[in-house]
């Protein structure tokens, strides 16, 4: 197999799993599963971070991914919280 169609298939994994950890992270923090989105958020950082230094993605395009996904993350995340405060408590 040719050196660059190996490189190519490995990338687009890598992308493929970026892409898949993003929209996991958004779900999460979407059904207030708050533990499993954190978790989630930070291993999807990691993995652009990294594409970004590997030269699979442009570090400016790994860079505007990893804002975009903080800014929705942290959108969900106060949205889940503003929904949870409207629910009258029982007792």
């Amino acid at each position: 197999m040719r050196q660059s169609a190996k490189r190519r298939m490995h990338n687009r994994i890598t992308k493929k799993v970026i892409k898949t950890l993003m929209k996991r992270t958004l779900e999460e923090a979407a059904s207030n599963d708050l533990d499993k989105a954190a978790a989630s958020f930070k291993q999807a950082a990691a993995k652009i971070d990294k594409a970004g230094a590997r030269r699979v993605l442009h570090p400016n395009t790994a860079a505007r991914r990893k804002s975009r996904l903080a800014r929705e993350y942290n959108a969900a995340l106060a949205k889940a919280q503003q929904a949870k405060q409207a629910q009258p408590t029982e007792s």
